[in-house]
């Protein structure tokens, strides 16, 4: 059955933040964007929800497809949802999360152009509203003592 609506719809997407700790320095793992919005940007690893999917199993799959890194589970942190943040339309974001105890070299794939870890306290510009989302994720996990 397929259902038609009068009225515009969000699309929903996941985004992944993955947190690994060398040598007292905290890292965070980013993609490159292969293509269009934000094009050679860096953003974090995402995208959207299949309809017979989870939204833990979508994280899951989008990370792995990104960076080749396989997790069985992540942890959820927040939505995001303003108006124009994704200037494809109109999306809301649930953000997922993993520390990782080691650094595993990521594999870039999909429609990510490359994927490295980059210190936390150095990132470069980002894609999307995903600096404000680590800024908030960094205030969770000092509140939190994680």
């Amino acid at each position: 059955m397929t259902y038609t609506y009068e009225y515009p719809r969000p699309a929903v997407c996941v985004d992944i933040i993955v947190i690994c700790r060398k040598s007292d320095k905290t890292f965070l793992l980013l993609i490159e964007r292969k293509y269009p919005p934000f094009k050679n940007c860096r953003a974090l690893p995402g995208g959207f929800v299949e309809m017979d999917e989870t939204l833990e199993q979508s994280a899951i799959r989008e990370l792995y497809e990104e960076t080749g890194i396989k997790l069985k589970q992540l942890k959820q942190f927040a939505a995001y949802g303003d108006p124009g943040r994704d200037p494809r339309g109109r999306t809301v974001s649930i953000i997922y999360y993993t520390f990782l105890k080691e650094q595993y070299s990521p594999t870039a794939g999909d429609d990510a152009k490359n994927s490295q870890w980059y210190p936390i306290e150095q990132l470069p510009q980002l894609a999307f509203d995903h600096e404000k989302i680590i800024a908030d994720f960094v205030k969770f996990v000092t509140s939190q003592d994680l």
